[in-house]
């Protein structure tokens, strides 16, 4: 296992690198560049990167912001362009180093949650929430302003504003698209990006919808394990795997998230992990919890032992953590409680090594 963590880059992460890097067990970055969806990244932006990465001390193998362009997911003429980038961009990555890219395929909206801070009464900590009976009152547009005003100044993955100031004109291109139209046109993609990664040793591994059901009327077709069956049956190659994510697969009940690890494993399609805890609340309502299990419903031991057992190798990282000790960052991404998170991973795996 490769234990990592989610960092936004130096001008728009308050976290060092320096601080990342004291983390015991800390081996590299799950990286990010600040590059809008369908774009052709810039090789020198990426090689500085690299190098500043390099000279904290730590790897830069996975990335987490080649976003696919939302005209790829519609089949709109355009795709091709947006491909075509797509494509190239694999190509540097792969030059400079990266062995996979997390990626997603959900319409309109990366991710959702009704509350970014709402406190936790056990501990006055708090972490994102989701109600859908506040999604039902706010609609589409309303929480796209509530999220903006709660994100506390910081940019959020999934929600640039450049791509939400479209937003309804968006919602109707979706009209009438089905899961099989959506999942089409993955298959599209897949077809096109693969090769070039079997080509060059990268990756792809697709992250979940979260939270793992449909949302206003749109097309989701990655969260259970039949979903991301079909997605591998797509286009099957060993470089087309999953990013297990076990908060948004978990934010499900009715998904057995350590049953799909070790599916998902045994077949070696698990290109990365992220691994949190959530607790359920009722009927599509939960909160995001500290990682320890018995702060929420997922077995964190259990999880663990199927990593272990099954793709031990893989890149794991502290997904979500509380904000805790009155500090100030990104909703989801501050350091302390992920550290934290990241502790507890360890010292599972440690555990698990050692028995």
């Amino acid at each position: 296992m490769k234990m990592t963590f989610r960092w936004y880059g130096s001008k728009a992460d308050p976290i060092p690198l320096s601080y990342i890097r004291q983390i015991p067990g800390m081996t590299g970055l799950m990286g990010l560049l600040d590059k809008p969806a369908g774009a052709d990244w810039p090789e020198e932006e990426f090689k500085a990167l690299v190098k500043e990465v390099h000279l904290a001390g730590l790897e830069l193998e996975v990335i987490e912001s080649v976003n696919v362009h939302e005209d790829i997911k519609l089949g709109l003429p355009s795709r091709e362009e947006y491909i075509a980038n797509y494509i190239s961009t694999v190509r540097m990555l792969a030059r400079n180093g990266v062995k996979v890219i997390i990626y997603n395929f959900m319409p309109v909206f990366d991710w959702l949650r009704t509350d970014l801070a709402r406190i936790i009464p056990e501990d006055g900590s708090n972490s994102l929430y989701f109600d859908e009976k506040d999604l039902g009152e706010m609609g589409p547009l309303e929480i796209v302003r509530r999220t903006a005003e709660d994100s506390r100044g910081f940019t959020l993955p999934g929600w640039e504003p450049e791509r939400l100031a479209l937003l309804e004109t968006t919602l109707k291109q979706y009209e009438g698209m089905t899961t099989d139209d959506l999942r089409a046109n993955f298959k599209y993609f897949l077809d096109a990006v693969i090769p070039v990664c079997e080509e060059t040793g990268i990756r792809m591994a697709c992250h979940p919808d979260d939270p793992a059901w449909p949302i206003f009327g749109l097309p989701r077709i990655a969260h259970s394990i039949e979903d991301y069956d079909r997605i591998i049956a797509l286009h099957d190659s060993p470089a087309n795997t999953v990013c297990l994510c076990t908060g948004s697969l978990g934010s499900n009940p009715d998904n057995d998230v350590v049953r799909a690890i070790r599916h998902f494993g045994e077949m070696d399609r698990i290109g990365a992990m992220h691994v949190r805890n959530v607790k359920y609340l009722g009927h599509h309502h939960f909160r995001e919890s500290a990682h320890l299990s018995s702060s929420g419903d997922l077995d964190m031991y259990e999880i663990m032992r199927a990593i272990h057992d099954t793709c031990p190798d893989t890149y794991v990282r502290p997904d979500h953590g509380r904000m805790i000790w009155d500090e100030k960052g990104r909703p989801g991404y501050g350091l302390y409680d992920r550290a934290l998170g990241a502790a507890y991973l360890n010292g599972l795996w440690e555990a698990l090594e050692k028995s």
